[in-house]
């Protein structure tokens, strides 16, 4: 059975708390992994919810701050020392070369798995999955960053009434789905689009175009909110968004499942984060991260 899920590994912004680890996020993907921002302390964090070298086929950082990059040394010595026997690719900017070579080879180690670097450095498509393409789009912070997008082929669904309306039925219905048409009954006419799942992760930014262009028509969007709205200049000032605006593009955006994260160590009360999003005036299902939390990816429409 496919699992989509995502695995909230830390949701602290700039340095870990007492309740909350350094950034880290893995996406279940069907039978792949995805790791984003892998923070200090993400290898540890991953021990503690379950989750393997093994597990990981890709790495992706949205820009080079500690908070979002200084478990790679970690996790990718993780996956030489497990001997992980499949491919491993990395992302990132690739203005920040020099850091994840430096990571990547800041202490002695063994390497028995040929990680394969692909930086980004431009919006676009990055990679294409086994159900999947990987996508990039810049955004706004004092240092480089992209957000990513997970974009499922679409599909079709088959309709029962129109299959026998048209007297389509036994192995007549996997013919006309390979061969697109049968004794002149179109694949259109048995059959609606059936609208691939979307996913997007959007960390460091201020508002910008990347961040409405991720989280178009997203089925679930995990973007920081690192400000209350009352300190909405701070967020300008440092790149970064509030729990107000963060809502207000997942509402604009058609956004099913909102999940806020990458909290300042200023606030006490995360339920706020939800109130506020609230009173942006998203509707749908909300999610206020903490650590070691799974939130399953909406079923399709």
């Amino acid at each position: 059975m496919s699992v989509r899920e995502l695995v909230v590994l830390g949701t602290a912004s700039q340095v870990p708390t007492r309740h909350r680890n350094h950034n880290g996020y893995l996406l279940r993907w069907d039978g792949e992994g995805i790791l984003f921002d892998p923070g200090e302390g993400t290898q540890r964090q991953m021990l503690r919810a379950g989750v393997a070298a093994h597990d990981l086929n890709r790495i992706c950082v949205t820009h080079f701050h500690g908070d979002h990059s200084l478990g790679l040394a970690g996790v990718i010595q993780r996956i030489n020392l497990d001997q992980v026997p499949h491919p491993v690719t990395a992302h990132y900017p690739r203005s920040g070369q020099r850091f994840f070579e430096r990571l990547r080879y800041s202490t002695a180690y063994r390497e028995t798995v040929g990680v394969t670097e692909a930086p980004v450095d431009a919006d676009g498509l990055l990679a294409t999955g086994p159900s999947y393409r990987l996508e990039a789009a810049r955004l706004s912070h004092p240092v480089e960053s992209y957000g990513y997008r997970i974009v499922e082929p679409d599909g079709r669904r088959m309709l029962p009434e129109r299959l026998a309306e048209h007297g389509v039925k036994g192995p007549d219905v996997g013919r006309i789905q390979r061969e697109g048409s049968l004794d002149g009954v179109s694949l259109d006419d048995v059959s609606e689009v059936r609208r691939g799942q979307r996913f997007a992760f959007v960390m460091d930014t201020r508002l910008c175009e990347g961040v409405h262009a991720l989280a178009d028509g997203a089925d679930m969007l995990v973007i920081e909110s690192t400000f209350l709205d009352e300190d909405e200049q701070l967020a300008v000032d440092h790149g970064h968004l509030t729990a107000g605006q963060a809502a207000r593009v997942a509402r604009d955006a058609g956004v099913r499942h909102l999940v806020l994260t990458h909290f300042s160590q200023r606030y006490s009360d995360p339920d706020e984060f939800e109130r506020q999003a609230r009173a942006a005036g998203f509707d749908g299902e909300l999610t206020v991260a903490h650590d070691l939390l799974r939130v399953p990816v909406p079923k399709r429409r």
